[in-house]
């Protein structure tokens, strides 16, 4: 009686659409069988869909995103592509997902945030990647992952590998910041990406004539003298012949194209949006364009299938699916323990220690972070620099100076003034088994690239297992009379987030062996180097390659009446302080600020009984206000007087040399210490 209804149920299915066809299918030279299996694969995504948003109405999963009627186009693309190539997809490509042949249990899984899934139960529908699959899952932030597509892409043309990277987005999606700066990066660099805009109409509820002007989203390509061609995204014989032939050409002859399919989304953003602000007669015109029911009219039109065998192909789907969500309720509900979910926020680094060598040179900061990145380009042929006037130029502060021409430009790239997308090459670069380094011109303009660094490095480890092997370079600091915009030590925005280590050397040893630990480690690193320090401070520093490791603090000075807690610049100033008297006090150069060395502050804590704390940045949610609570929970009843902080004010940092002065922690150093001595 159950198959009747289905067959029932199935034959009205067919009915309805027997009596048009509104798309028009040309063979090319498909087979049969290629035929059949486009069908097939667009079949079951779309199946996978109906038990899914019958699953959300039992409450069964949380949240959807229909891709139904633009499954012609996931479906083409993935299938025009080999296994080996990257595919990123978004949460409306789910034919991706299933034509890759990904375990559907593991999908179920992964949507009720089960262990079998993807990402620990750490992220749900379709925010994660698989390397076993050459899937690299999106972020919320949509934009993040086009400019991630630029840096697989470059490492396939830096290995000459003939491969090409197809990265989606939405029309919505067009109108970021990434999506203009990933189309720049890949036309100036003709990296072999396909960046495949799905133009269903709509951005959530906004329509496309309020996201952009252009008729077509096909035309932005032109502004970036890139190649592009308007699809129908609801016939699957066009997506399939023009991607293959696109791909096939782009693997000869690397270079990025931009395609746009034209379709429509059926159903809400999400379900619990739904579709109100959607003309009524526009949905009903789409719906006779979908891509599956005008498929099968055709198939049957030709005698390629029978009612028989769609019936029996839908039945082994339905079957399968039933199957592997038996599989997926069966699991348990995940479970973790705090020690193991701090565990996986950093890919485990196996430090190895490389001794310094006797042999040394006096050189300045600056010198010792050249011939620390000079030797570590040395040491590993997949490491590549980035950045803004590096090349040729040598970088603006001429740390680079001299690398084009030791290590070729393929290694040493100019990149266009876009932060963000950089750095997100750099993410697609490290999925691809590079290291990288990105030069950030100031600290300041890391605000540029704050999305990908917050939302994309720190928290890709966590959420499934893919480690960002970055490096950015952060010149920082006041006391050069460089204003506002070219002045800030901004290292308490990023301690601030799991994911993300911070180094913050104040000695030229320091730096050159810390940013060596940082370019071996595996991990994101925010290296800070004190502009005012560059070409000021001197230093014995070892020739040879060396490491130093992470979370070890150093003590400079030794003392029993105080502790002296610092870092960067502020070493120096609480040096100069400590010259002019005699002072008894403990000095700790922190060096790194995540890891903390809190073993090294409380130890000296518990000595002295007195602590200060000196930074250059201001004072609210800086490092000394997380480090001064540390120190009063734990080392409470070892102090004989309230944790001391001294700062810089509460203003951005001033231009004129007297108001800079006024601004900044050092000038009152001194008279802190001497209040704190005499509590």
């Amino acid at each position: 009686m159950k198959i009747f209804y289905v067959v029932i149920i199935f034959t009205v299915y067919l009915t309805n659409f027997k009596t048009y066809a509104i798309i028009t299918y040309k063979k090319h030279n498909l087979s049969d069988s290629q035929l059949i299996e486009l069908y097939t694969s667009m079949l079951k995504p779309r199946m996978i869909e109906e038990k899914m948003l019958v699953l959300l109405r039992q409450g069964k999963i949380s949240k959807w995103f229909s891709g139904i009627g633009q499954e012609a186009i996931s479906v083409g693309v993935t299938t025009a592509l080999t296994k080996d190539e990257y595919i990123l997809p978004m949460h409306r490509n789910l034919g991706v997902f299933t034509t890759r042949e990904i375990p559907l249990n593991r999908l179920f899984s992964q949507w009720q945030g089960k262990k079998s899934g993807f990402t620990k139960g750490r992220d749900r529908s379709f925010h994660f990647g698989t390397q076993e699959f050459n899937i690299i899952g999106m972020i919320s932030h949509l934009g993040p992952q086009l400019g991630v597509a630029d840096g697989i892409a470059l490492a396939h043309k830096l290995k000459k590998e003939k491969k090409v990277t197809v990265v989606f987005s939405g029309d919505g999606g067009t109108s970021e910041g990434d999506f203009h700066e990933a189309l720049n990066i890949a036309s100036v660099w003709n990296l072999p990406v396909l960046f495949c805009i799905e133009n269903n109409g709509y951005g959530l509820s906004t329509p496309s004539s309020q996201q952009f002007k252009n008729q077509d989203i096909a035309d932005k390509g032109i502004g970036y003298g890139m190649e592009s061609h308007i699809i129908d995204g609801n016939n699957i014989i066009e997506v399939y012949t023009k991607v293959s032939e696109l791909t096939e050409d782009v693997r000869k002859n690397p270079r990025p194209i931009l395609l746009e399919f034209k379709t429509f989304r059926m159903r809400g953003h999400e379900e619990a949006s739904g579709t109100k602000y959607v003309p009524k007669e526009l949905t009903e015109e789409w719906a006779e364009k979908d891509p599956i029911k005008n498929f099968q009219k055709y198939l049957l039109d030709k005698k390629l299938i029978t009612l028989d065998e769609i019936l029996t192909i839908k039945k082994g789907y339905s079957n399968e699916i039933d199957e592997n969500l038996k599989i997926a309720f069966a699991e348990e509900p995940i479970e973790s323990t705090v020690e193991n979910e701090l565990s996986d926020v950093f890919q485990n680094f196996d430090y190895q220690e490389v001794k310094s060598s006797e042999k040394k040179s006096n050189i300045r900061l600056v010198d010792a972070i050249s011939n620390g990145l000079r030797q570590s380009m040395e040491k590993h042929d997949n490491l590549i620099i980035m950045g803004q006037d590096i090349a040729e130029y040598g970088g603006v502060f001429k740390i680079t100076e001299g690398f084009l021409e030791k290590f070729g430009e393929d290694r040493i790239r100019n990149t266009p003034i876009c932060e963000s997308g950089i750095i997100e090459t750099a993410y697609g670069l490290s999925i691809s088994s590079y290291k990288s380094i990105v030069e950030l011109q100031f600290s300041d303009f890391i605000t540029s690239g704050f999305n990908p660094v917050i939302n994309l490095l720190a928290k890709s480890h966590y959420r499934w297992q893919q480690n960002a092997d970055i490096v950015l370079r952060m010149p920082c600091g006041a006391d050069v009379q460089a204003g506002p915009f070219h002045s800030q030590t901004n290292e308490a925005w990023f301690t601030h987030t799991p994911g993300l280590k911070v180094v913050y050397p104040a000695f030229p040893q320091d730096a050159k062996g810390l940013l060596a630990t940082a370019i071996e480690d595996p991990n994101p690193v925010l290296f800070f180097e004190h502009k005012a320090l560059y070409r000021s401070v001197y230093q014995d520093v070892s020739d040879d390659y060396f490491t130093i490791p992470f979370g070890k603090a150093n003590l400079l000075k030794e003392g029993n009446k105080v502790t002296i807690v610092t870092y960067g610049a502020g070493v120096h100033w609480a040096l100069a302080a400590l010259e002019n008297n005699t002072i008894s006090a403990d000095l700790i150069d922190l060096r790194t600020l995540q890891p903390l060395d809190t073993d090294a502050v409380y130890a000296s804590v518990k000595k002295t009984g007195k602590v200060i704390i000196l930074q250059e940045d201001s004072q609210f949610g800086g490092i000394a206000s997380d480090l001064s609570a540390l120190i009063t929970e734990n080392c409470f009843e070892f102090l004989d007087a309230p944790v001391k902080r001294c700062t810089s004010i509460e203003t951005p940092i001033p231009f004129a040399k007297q108001l800079e002065f006024n601004y900044l922690s050092k000038n009152k150093f001194a008279t802190d210490l001497q209040e704190l001595l005499d509590y």
